[in-house]
């Protein structure tokens, strides 16, 4: 296999430079939330695989359930053969979702996939084309994606012209200096100024930002953004790609909020760490494409499907939403410890375990970004994962597997502090 070194060099001739690399080691197995190099190094993962391993790194009740599945079959492409697994995954998922009414479940592969097809759905449904996204938002790296994401670099720089009729709001967050009632008038002013609201198809929002820097939507967001679109006819989307199966302390983030989107985008930690992804929604707008309108050819990949369903039970036998609030109220605190004397931690927030802390240079506010990278090369020097995001990449955010051990936990707790405390 080689050193760490041999494979990095490997990789740069062999893949484009296209493909950032955040680590400078390569992983030869993992198990829960622990991770080992090809020179028998570990590290704690704090990253989950950007948010997909809530349930932890071969937990052994989704590998058995992926090794039943491989002695039955592999692949049919459902649309051809389809199978009761994949029906039986959708009546679950129908019956967890937080929507108004009855609900229907389409499987694809990618998050980006569910995007698109929550889209598809929601322009098939209203007969309209524009959408409305929010400023730091990510929602894939497809064309359409990339027309929704709410950042440039390095997701849309160079990439050429987006999809038109693709708007953009300001994302409410004290940090960002932007309120509920900026986002609002801004909304006003595009339906003034720029888009007819009859011709708006749909509003997507993330509960709360993934790469934009884990700000929580205000409930006051929210509850307007519903009245808007049933005033007008227009399709609320929750992207739960980040935010879903237990992350926020509930099964998802819009269980925190009163009101309901009509679609919901789903991938990341409900395969388990097998691509799977699904919109769910309200029936009569779910059924608004004809036959063939929806589909792909792995969707509902059978492999997948069976670690979901094992996902889904891990969640709920092993208490995995309250697990998510306990290990993030203990984050937080040791996070507010460190910040009480840290002029440069300008913010600790989150829902759950979905927790970020948001550097800015004393003294300016600015974003200090150079922070964050610091802080991300020490720990995983010392062998603890992170990840940054938002805006400016100036906030550090937290993915390790709701799994975790109390020690492990613990232990990856003393490493942030070490770090914080000296970077």
């Amino acid at each position: 296999m080689g050193t760490n070194t041999e494979l990095t060099q490997r990789r740069i001739a062999a893949m484009p430079r296209g493909i950032g690399v955040l680590c400078d080691f390569h992983a030869v197995q993992a198990d829960n939330a622990l991770l080992t190099d090809a020179e028998g190094r570990q590290f704690i993962d704090f990253a989950g695989g950007i948010a997909v391993l809530n349930t932890g790194h071969r937990h052994p009740r989704v590998v058995a359930a992926v090794a039943q599945q491989l002695e039955r079959f592999t692949h049919t492409a459902f649309q051809v053969v389809p199978y009761e697994s994949a029906i039986a995954l959708a009546e679950r998922l129908n019956a967890l979702e937080p929507i108004d009414g009855p609900a229907k479940t389409a499987l694809f592969t990618t998050g980006v996939e569910a995007v698109e097809n929550a889209v598809k759905i929601a322009r098939h449904a209203t007969g309209r084309s524009a959408l409305m996204a929010f400023s730091g938002a990510f929602h894939g790296r497809t064309l359409l994606g990339l027309s929704l994401t709410g950042k440039v670099v390095p997701y849309k720089a160079g990439f050429g012209s987006m999809l038109p009729e693709a708007y953009h709001l300001p994302f409410p967050a004290p940090a960002l200096g932007v309120d509920v009632d900026d986002a609002l008038n801004a909304l006003a002013r595009l339906f003034k100024v720029d888009v007819d609201p009859q011709r708006v198809a749909a509003i997507i929002i993330e509960p709360v930002q993934g790469e934009g820097g884990f700000y929580p939507a205000p409930p006051a967001l929210l509850e307007a953004l519903r009245a808007q679109c049933d005033a007008h006819g227009i399709v609320l989307i929750a992207d739960e790609i980040q935010s879903g199966f237990a992350r926020t302390g509930r099964w998802f983030a819009m269980q925190h909020h009163r009101v309901h989107a009509d679609l919901i985008c789903m991938a990341k930690s409900l395969g388990g760490g097998l691509p799977l992804a699904a919109v769910v929604g309200r029936a009569a707008l779910m059924d608004a494409p004809p036959p063939g309108g929806l589909g792909s050819t792995y969707a509902a990949n059978p492999l997948s499907v069976a670690a979901a369903h094992a996902v889904l039970d891990i969640i709920e036998d092993e208490q995995l939403c309250a697990r998510a609030q306990v290990l993030g109220d203990r984050l937080q605190a040791c996070l507010k410890q460190v910040q009480a004397a840290d002029a440069g931690l300008a913010e600790v927030r989150g829902l759950g375990s979905m927790v970020a802390a948001e550097f800015r240079k004393p003294g300016s506010g600015a974003p200090d970004a150079e922070r964050v990278n610091a802080i991300v090369q020490a720990a995983q020097a010392r062998g603890l994962l992170l990840l940054s995001c938002g805006l400016h990449g100036n906030v550090l955010r937290f993915l390790y597997p709701l799994t975790i051990e109390d020690a492990l936990f613990e232990r990856a707790l003393g490493i942030l502090d070490e770090v914080l405390r000296g970077a």
